[in-house]
């Protein structure tokens, strides 16, 4: 029994009083023991309250107000007072917006992704909700924000951002058009959300491009699989603030959502890694988007913040869960992000494999025309970045789902030089692919070594390349001149090459969910950026809008 349990039973015996004035006193005089214990009396109700604290090493916090971490008030004001003025970056938001709502269409065409999807309550329909786009569902945001954010992400085919941490940045779309359209159709209706506003398409591409800075420039300098969290953290918290400014809070409320995000336990990467790898990295990023919402709405009905959740000791994030490190800074918050991001173009493909597969491209063209094939080839090295190495090399690991093969160089890489292509459905269980005995004889020959010249350009912030370099060797002791790639398509140095490309794959993923004049509307609309901008958001959703799907 301890020595407080002991006190308080004497106490409650001896003076025989009411059971709860008898628990007061008790407290009392367990309280002032232990300050007696700690070589001083002060009060006992303070020392009781603070005593496990300071057990655990934590100071005693002031009652007075405190002031918030430097790195949560740089977020709000930025969020709160930073106008976005670079065309560059509207520009480029505009085509992300295009290519993200695509790649959430494609993404309806697998079951895996549309099981979770639609209301909790099935036939739930929100009066004034947010539409899911390609769908039928009318949900409430927070739902809706899974919901796109998870179509989104579901192929591994919308943006990226690579630094010390890597992330999808349009991911936050789900965030943003879920409130947006929601707010708008609410006010349409007659109420009187964030003031009353209508938001534009201009409004949301600018929510964009804050929230592609925010997620973006926490990720310059700051590695979170390094201490095994997951960068769909940097969702939620770009997300939460941007949307808690959609919502109409002031520069404290946002600062007060965007410490709710960080006081969350955060996603771990298992699920992105062997022995684990599996689909909750495809709704990681729907599920920070619903929880950035739910949290913007819990502040805007008057939850408070924790103003150092961060630097807190021994209970605040650096502590607990970034191993007592402060986060760095590359540069101040603008538009830096937008205007430098990475279009996935090409292949629906983990974005550090990108360069290789392309070389692989190069290659099966090369085979064919010598009048070879990759049944010929003896083995392949890979000379590659560190983050490649650690994030998808699995030469001999077993693939034994999708989420292992779109998350495997040595993989896609082998697809490509057996079939010459690289599709969604090129990862799915039972596929031609999947159950080549080429492709996975290859996929073993196939050996990553970094460069520390392409992982020094690949954290510089003049290059940011992402190369990726492949040496043949034939049966027959043929050494093919090695094909090297250093910037995507889609990388800010090919932005123009891509844009046809962009603009085609966008096309393709509306077609099998929408009519024909509806496509050729989309992709019109989507090359006039003043009509597109001052559209609203809800009468654009519409467009994408169908009363049944074949896919649901």
């Amino acid at each position: 029994m301890s020595a407080v349990t002991r006190s308080l039973r004497s106490a409650t015996k001896q003076l025989r009083v009411p059971s709860r004035l008898a628990a007061n006193l008790s407290i009392r005089s367990a309280s002032v023991g232990a300050a007696r214990l700690n070589g001083s009396i002060i009060s006992s109700r303070s020392n009781f309250s603070t005593s496990i604290n300071r057990q655990s090493g934590a100071p005693v916090m002031p009652a007075a107000a405190r002031e918030y971490d430097p790195e949560i008030k740089d977020i709000a004001d930025y969020v709160a007072n930073k106008p976005i003025d670079s065309d560059l970056a509207f520009d480029t938001a505009r085509w992300i917006l295009l290519d993200t709502l695509g790649c959430g269409l494609e993404g309806l065409r697998f079951k895996e992704c549309t099981k979770l999807l639609g209301p909790i309550v099935p036939g739930t329909v929100v009066p004034n909700g947010t539409k899911v786009p390609g769908t039928p569902y009318v949900l409430d945001p927070v739902n809706g924000a899974f919901n796109i954010g998870a179509m989104i992400r579901w192929l591994d085919f919308n943006d990226c951002w690579l630094a010390a941490e890597w992330g999808h940045p349009s991911d936050n779309l789900g965030a943003i058009l879920a409130v947006a359209d929601w707010i708008n159709r609410t006010n349409k209706a007659g109420g009187n959300l964030a003031g009353g506003k209508i938001f534009t398409i201009k409004d949301v591409l600018e929510s964009m491009i804050k929230a592609h800075e925010i997620q973006g420039c926490l990720a310059l300098l700051n590695s979170y699989n390094k201490v095994g969290l997951d960068h769909v953290v940097l969702v939620k918290v770009a997300s939460t603030a941007v949307v808690s400014k959609m919502l109409g809070l002031n520069e404290k409320q946002i600062a007060d959502a965007v410490t709710q995000a960080w006081v969350d336990g955060q996603s771990l990467r298992t699920y992105r890694h062997s022995p684990n790898t599996m689909s909750r990295k495809s709704w990681a990023a729907g599920d920070a988007c619903q929880r950035a919402v739910n949290l913007a709405l819990k502040v805007m009905k008057g939850e408070a913040g924790v103003p150092t959740v961060l630097s807190a000791p021994v209970w605040g994030f650096y502590d607990v869960l970034f191993k007592g490190k402060k986060f760095e800074f590359q540069r101040p918050y603008g538009s830096y992000v937008m205007e430098n991001v990475l279009f996935k173009v090409s292949y629906p493909a983990e974005f550090h494999s990108q360069t290789a597969v392309e070389a692989s491209e190069k290659i099966f063209h090369q085979l064919k025309a010598m009048g070879k094939s990759a049944a010929d080839i003896k083995g392949i090295t890979c000379r590659t970045h560190e983050a490649c190495i650690r994030i998808i090399d699995k030469q001999f690991k077993p693939m034994d789902n999708f989420a292992d093969r779109d998350h495997c160089i040595q993989y896609m890489c082998s697809v490509m030089l057996v079939f010459g292509r690289l599709e969604a459905t090129d990862y799915t269980d039972g596929g031609e692919a999947a159950t080549s005995e080429l492709v996975e004889s290859l996929r073993q020959k196939i050996k990553c070594v970094e460069d520390p010249q392409f992982t020094k350009d690949y954290h510089d912030p003049a290059l940011r390349t992402i190369s990726n370099a492949l040496t043949v060797e034939l049966n027959d002791g043929t050494v093919l001149e090695e094909v090297v790639v250093e910037a995507p398509l889609g990388h800010r140095l090919r932005r123009e090459e891509a844009k046809p490309v962009i603009l085609a794959k966008y096309k393709r993923h509306l077609g099998p969910h929408l009519p024909e004049a509806r496509v050729n509307e989309l992709v019109e609309l989507g090359q006039d950026p003043k009509k597109l901008e001052a559209m609203t958001v809800d009468e654009y959703v519409d467009l994408y809008a169908v009363k049944d799907s074949k896919f649901l």
